[in-house]
């Protein structure tokens, strides 16, 4: 499959940039040198959003420990001390660059209610109209889940997605995907395929929780969540004078993820990648085939159980009898429900739960995940 890389890259109108901590934490110059190239895109009537790491590092320092906790509430405290001395960086530097900027802190809670997050998406958008540089990083005072479990990598690709960026670029202190031989992998079109065998990886389980904590595992599951949102995703090095600059002008550095050919809207995407399974649908052989070759709802006739303790509007896996998941949903009706019904067919469904019910997951609220081949 070839491709413009330029062209890919000059259409990119909404730019996500991520940065990783180390890279912050070993290069002071980095903050001014990020700016400016940031700033020159504004000036291009380009929107950039930032996703901003480190926080945690500062605090540390600021606090006079010698090394990063283990224990939650100094990983919390270190946090606090921080992020005042992060966003200080950040101002002073895109201040010498005449550029604004306002601090945004997120959590997965709130990205994860569709109403805040469109609060959210909405104040990004009110600030980049107004030409403020938006930076975001976790609210990891508060945000127990997103310390233990979660990296900015992942934030970042729930950002592109929250705002429609058209490109993610992913800055740490690696070159970008390598090969067998060690050697800069320019393009990757699919990331199962293509890129989770470099780094010995199994295929990546469809909205897996686990992801790492900012190694490549975690960028590549970045890059597979920012291209089914219709971005461009780059993995490059941070370390390099004028890497982003390069990136923005499409030249021919890092590793570019091309965007899926048949991206997710925004709510499917959110409800797969964004929202945490409270339970399982389990599903005949019959369900699960006629779910990924015919598309359609999931009617209570194909159901076998149920696992764990969702309500209606909660997030489900459909999981066929080998126990792979099939795709992902909301639950029409909760677990007991649907327990009561499964294996039955409408007349009998309405029967049981005394009114009728189109569907234990509607197809509209409703992702099969693409099986790959071989």
């Amino acid at each position: 499959m070839s491709f413009d890389r330029r062209a890919l890259i000059a259409k990119a109108r909404r730019i996500v940039v991520k940065i990783g901590s180390r890279t912050l934490a070993s290069d002071p110059a980095v903050y001014e040198r990020m700016a400016r190239a940031i700033a020159a895109q504004q000036a291009t009537r380009h929107q950039v959003v930032l996703v901003s790491s480190g926080a945690i590092a500062l605090g540390v320092r600021a606090l006079g420990w010698k090394t990063r906790p283990k224990e939650m509430a100094k990983l919390q405290a270190a946090a606090a001390a921080g992020q005042s001395t992060l966003m200080r960086r950040w101002e002073e530097s895109f201040e010498k660059a005449n550029a604004r900027v306002a601090q945004v802190l997120l959590t997965h809670a709130d990205l994860a209610d569709r109403a805040r997050a469109n609060n959210a998406r909405a104040a990004l958008d009110a600030l980049l109209e107004a030409e403020a540089i938006p930076i975001i990083n976790e609210n990891d005072t508060v945000a127990v889940d997103e310390i233990r479990f979660g990296d900015n990598d992942q934030l970042a690709a729930l950002v592109a997605a929250l705002v429609s960026a058209d490109l993610l670029v992913l800055l740490s202190d690696v070159e970008g995907l390598l090969d067998r031989n060690g050697q800069r992998v320019p393009v990757v079109h699919d990331v199962e395929r293509e890129a989770l065998p470099l780094v010995g990886a199994a295929p990546i389980e469809p909205g897996r929780e686990s992801v790492g904590t900012g190694g490549m595992g975690s960028k590549l599951e970045a890059a597979r969540r920012g291209t089914m949102a219709g971005a461009t995703v780059i993995i490059a090095d941070a370390r390099a004078e004028s890497t982003l600059e390069q990136v923005l002008a499409g030249e021919d550095v890092g590793t570019l993820f091309v965007p899926a050919e048949e991206a997710l809207g925004a709510r499917k995407h959110w409800i797969v990648f964004t929202l945490r399974p409270r339970g399982a649908v389990l599903v005949d052989a019959g369900a699960a085939n006629a779910l990924e070759t015919r598309g359609g709802s999931l009617l209570a006739v194909g159901v076998l159980g149920v696992r764990g303790g969702f309500g209606a509007g909660d997030a489900v896996q459909i999981v066929d009898p080998t126990g792979r998941e099939v795709g992902r949903g909301l639950a029409a009706i909760a677990a007991v429900d649907v327990a009561r019904v499964a294996g039955k067919r409408a007349q009998e469904v309405e029967a049981t739960l005394g009114r009728p019910l189109d569907a234990v997951v509607h197809r509209d609220d409703l992702v099969v995940h693409r099986r790959n081949p071989g």
